[in-house]
């Protein structure tokens, strides 16, 4: 992890209270876009995973990590590993924020901009 993050010290329970915020948000966004007739995204959450299927036929997964305090995201540019870090959920390697690489992902796979935010 870059030496400028310091991670947030969580519980359990506060990690779970955390990253299942996030995939309802996201989980709600995309349902918003449905429902507004923007995009089509299909998206099946089970438990602490959320698959986001394309119109094209390409997928989002976004899956907690428990053991690790970590959300995975998978898309066609590649896997990448977020811990809870400064208030926000940070990519291990770069520190690139959660939302942001969300958006960029489903934009290039849905073919038009798309806009993740946080939960409130």
């Amino acid at each position: 992890m870059p030496a400028d993050l310091s991670l947030t010290p969580m519980t359990d329970a506060d990690y779970l209270t955390r990253a299942n915020a996030v995939l309802a948000s996201v989980e709600a966004a995309v349902d918003a876009w449905l429902d507004a007739d923007l995009v089509d995204i299909d998206a099946n959450r089970s438990g602490g995973l959320l698959e986001m299927s394309f119109p094209n036929r390409s997928v989002i997964v976004l899956n907690t990590q428990p053991p690790l305090h970590e959300i995975w995201l998978a898309a066609r540019s590649g896997g990448f590993h977020y811990k809870f870090t400064n208030g926000a959920w940070r990519d291990t390697r770069d520190g690139r924020d959660l939302f942001d690489a969300l958006s960029v992902c489903a934009s290039e796979q849905a073919g038009q901009p798309l806009r993740f935010t946080p939960p409130a």
